[in-house]
């Protein structure tokens, strides 16, 4: 057999249906498709559903079967490379939410609507795989676009980020994305069969070949495809294909009901539902034999809910597709959109005028001839004839490029950037902004406070060698490095850095002037001023010295018949700024010469929490040759009265408030408030005060 010759490339199309496969080849000719040879093959089983080949080595048999017709139609020619397209059945959407906080108030630029893009985009992937895994499903999925609904600048809505400042944006976007599985399986068919793909597209995007031409896609326009089992949804918008999506509700779901209503098998249905637009009369035949007559009126009103339901689905999905807005004008094509008040329906539940919604015929398919025997122009062929078409744009197959090393395939849309490529590479979104250090929260003086930590470097994306931002355009085979974006450093504060810790103290110390730093608390343990304040922590600055924390502070020992502002204290009263300290000098330098005295083996006081240094407290308070006490007094016992409760003291000639610890377990290591109250009969007592029989005795923390 002669080999025909034809033009060159003779282009070879695949459309590879759930219920069948068409094969259709032709070649470009000035503005003109020529059809110079077609084939098409019914399934025999359930090879495909959905979409989705199920049994690889069915479909390709099918394929070969469609390939050796098509040679055989055009005598003797041999077919190698072939296009073919992913159902729009399979695809995948959601939205997502992305946002992100500045440190401080930002102009946003382009960079930043993309980043905040790809976040959002990503959350939508995130909820698709959060399906998947809810089925315990496991499967990879490319974005092949995305539309924004909403833009938010500090919570609240806006139409365009771009120029505007603020210290927060968000975004909600509307993802598309194709699994990769699907491609893999249209691969594996097609290559069982012998064949090469050249060129993949989608069903929805192959249909916008013929349907919508490049001029009309400045417009907001929606095309639908009615098939059998689902609606086949595209928008164009500003000369881009911007999204796509389907609903799994079309021409058959109103042929079952014919085959219900009828008691007719599901061919005579398809028949009777196609006769309605061409005939008043319908004859047909039921399962029993019996030759019956209906009218298109009547089928029509037994389909005519249906018909509302499946148009209100198509509306809704047009509208959430268009990001939440109207659309301009609908085209469909499909033999489920040939039903008489398809149109009409989808144009009411759109708000649009019947004329914005028009049905697609032969008048798509004016640049297109036909050199097939007993074939004529209809819609049904706008799919095979555009996955041919879309060979000559090469816009939207699968390419590659590389990303840190990594080879990554995108879906092709025309208007790929280093955004998509970082979408499909999985880059997280704390990889895009700059993140900030850890803020620190603490409290001084009982206020909330925080210090924000540093910002960190944005990410450094170059191609091919040339720095470049988000948004710049990729193309095949392009290499794309992306140095993920860096963590500051951690908000860092030290004590003495605060306002609150500046400042001393001045006492009045024996008629000398004596100038102590502030000091802190922290958490309730003294700190230094180098000290690095922590998250969480609770800061106290105080404005006063304890009598002890002077004592401390002067390197001196303590002493115990002080003076404050000419009133007797104790080592826990506070000492507040430009007050008066006193004590008599000789009185101290008696006792300490004399070396019989002791009080808790010189006990020294640790001047920050008020803790007795030494771990031992005497058992014993001698004071001989002192006018303090009378050594010849005979030994008795005596009775006192402590925080009211009764103590019997024994064996001693002279009772003191010291002695009182041998009586009664209280903590005098740890600080449990603001000062140590030692009461006697209501009055302050030194530790050394004599007591007397009856005595009531006060003593506890103050708090």
């Amino acid at each position: 057999m002669a080999t025909v010759k034809f033009p060159e490339p003779l282009i070879f199309g695949l459309d590879i249906g759930t219920r069948s496969i068409v094969g259709t080849v032709g070649y470009k000719e000035k503005n003109k498709f020529h059809v110079v040879a077609m084939s098409v093959k019914y399934h025999d089983t359930r090879s495909m559903i959905d979409g989705q080949i199920h049994d690889i080595p069915k479909v390709s048999e099918d394929i070969l079967q469609v390939k050796e017709d098509l040679e055989r139609q055009l005598r003797g020619r041999k077919l190698h490379d072939v296009c073919i397209a992913a159902a729009g059945r399979v695809l995948k959407t959601a939205v997502g939410h992305g946002e992100y906080e500045f440190s401080e108030n930002t102009v946003i630029t382009q960079e930043y609507i993309h980043s905040i893009d790809l976040i959002g985009v990503e959350r939508a992937h995130d909820v698709i795989f959060e399906e998947l895994a809810a089925n315990k499903e496991a499967t990879k999925f490319y974005c092949v676009g995305y539309t924004p609904i909403k833009y938010f600048l500090n919570n609240y809505e806006i139409s365009n980020l771009e120029g505007h400042k603020g210290t927060k944006i968000g975004a909600d976007i509307l993802a598309t994305f194709l699994p990769e599985e699907v491609v893999t399986s249209l691969y594996s068919a097609v290559e069982m069969a012998g064949l090469y793909v050249t060129n993949l597209t989608l069903e929805p995007i192959a249909a916008i070949e013929l349907a919508i031409p490049e001029q009309y896609r400045l417009l907001n326009i929606a095309l639908v495809d009615v098939g059998a089992g689902t609606s086949d949804i595209s928008i164009t918008k500003d000369g881009s294909i911007v999204g796509y999506g389907m609903i799994p509700s079309a021409g058959d779901e109103l042929t079952e009901m014919l085959v219900k209503r009828y008691l007719v098998d599901f061919n005579t249905a398809e028949d009777m539902k196609l006769a309605v637009s061409k005939s008043e009369s319908v004859p047909y035949a039921d399962i029993l034999g019996n030759q019956k007559t209906t009218t298109s009126e009547e089928i029509l009103s037994i389909i005519d809910v249906r018909i509302k339901e499946i148009t209100s689905k198509i509306a809704q999905k047009i509208i959430e597709l268009n990001g939440g807005e109207a659309i301009s004008a609908v085209f469909v094509v499909g033999g489920g959109g040939k039903i008489p008040g398809f149109t009409e329906y989808l144009a009411d539940a759109l708000k649009l005028p019947t004329e914005r919604v028009a049905l697609r015929g032969k008048e798509v398919m004016n640049d297109v001839e036909l050199h097939v025997d007993a074939l004529e122009k209809d819609s049904l062929y706008v799919t095979p004839i555009g996955i041919c078409l879309n060979f000559y744009d090469q816009k939207n197959d699968f390419v590659f490029v590389t990303v840190n090393g990594e080879r990554v395939k995108l879906y092709n849309n025309d208007k790929l950037t280093i955004f998509d490529a970082a979408v499909q590479y999985g880059l997280p979104k704390e990889a895009i902004f700059p993140k900030r250090g850890d803020d620190i929260n603490f409290k001084i003086n009982g206020k909330s406070r925080i210090v924000r930590g540093y910002d960190g470097e944005a990410a450094v994306i170059s191609c091919n060698g040339h720095v470049v931002g988000m948004n710049s355009p990729i193309e095949a085979n392009d290499r794309i490095e992306i140095k993920e974006s860096t963590k500051g450093i951690s908000a860092q504060i030290v004590l003495g850095s605060l306002p609150e810790y500046k400042g001393t103290l001045t006492f009045i110390v024996n008629n000398k002037q004596i100038t102590c730093p502030k000091f802190a608390l922290v958490n309730g343990y003294p700190q230094s001023e180098s000290y690095e304040i922590c998250d969480g922590d609770d800061v106290i600055m105080q404005n006063y010295y304890t009598l002890e924390q002077l004592f401390t502070f002067m390197d001196i020992e303590p002493v115990f018949q002080v003076e404050i502002n000419q009133l007797t204290a104790d080592l826990q009263d506070r000492i507040y700024d430009n007050f008066v300290v006193s004590w008599n000098d000789g009185t101290n330098e008696k006792m300490h010469e004399n070396e019989h005295a002791s009080v808790g083996d010189s006990r020294k006081w640790n001047a920050y929490d008020g803790k007795i240094i030494d771990e031992k407290v005497n058992d014993e308070i001698t004071l001989e040759n002192t006018s303090i006490d009378d050594t010849s007094a005979q030994i008795h016992d005596m009775r006192v009265f402590v925080n009211k409760q009764p103590i019997d003291m024994k064996g001693k000639a002279n009772y003191y408030f010291v002695d009182i610890f041998d009586y009664i377990d209280f903590d005098l290591k740890t600080v449990r408030g603001s000062r140590l109250v030692t009461n006697i009969d209501g009055h302050r007592a030194a530790f050394i005060e004599e007591l007397h029989e009856d005595a009531v005795v006060d003593i506890y923390w103050e708090k």
